[in-house]
């Protein structure tokens, strides 16, 4: 079941970096190029930082990362509401909002689940923050 749970984390990762890049189109050139480079190189970070971990130790780190990913695209995804000009964009970034928060909640219980709330996981979410231009 946890095997299952991580494949479908995993899968719902991809999926909406998918979407986010999607909604990304739809703003001015330069404001989308500064927000594509800032979220590769947040991308990127949280994929290095994954790299060497097994286990708890990747499980910590995934679910943390993937939070704040998913917190990135919620964030994204509510301008659409008074920026886009095509109904199927605001719809498109309504069903993100929803799975992702959606998502946020699961990850987050897991955490309480199985202890991995602490200070150093706000630390890392911080910093993910702080790459993505938050």
């Amino acid at each position: 079941m946890e095997t299952r749970s991580l494949l479908i984390g995993i899968s719902s990762f991809m999926a909406g970096g998918l979407l986010v890049s999607i909604a990304a189109v739809t703003f001015e050139k330069d404001k989308e190029t500064a927000s594509n480079s800032s979220m590769s190189s947040s991308m990127q970070m949280s994929a290095d930082s994954l790299k060497g971990k097994s286990g708890d130790d990747f499980d910590k780190s995934f679910i943390t990362e993937m939070i704040a990913h998913h917190e990135g695209a919620v964030e994204m995804a509510k301008l659409t509401s008074s920026n886009a000009k095509h109904d199927e964009i605001k719809q498109l970034s309504n069903d993100i909002i929803s799975a992702q928060e959606k998502e946020i909640g699961q990850m987050k219980q897991w955490q309480m689940d199985w202890g991995y709330n602490n200070s150093n996981d706000t630390m890392q979410m911080d910093h993910s923050k702080m790459n993505m231009g938050q």
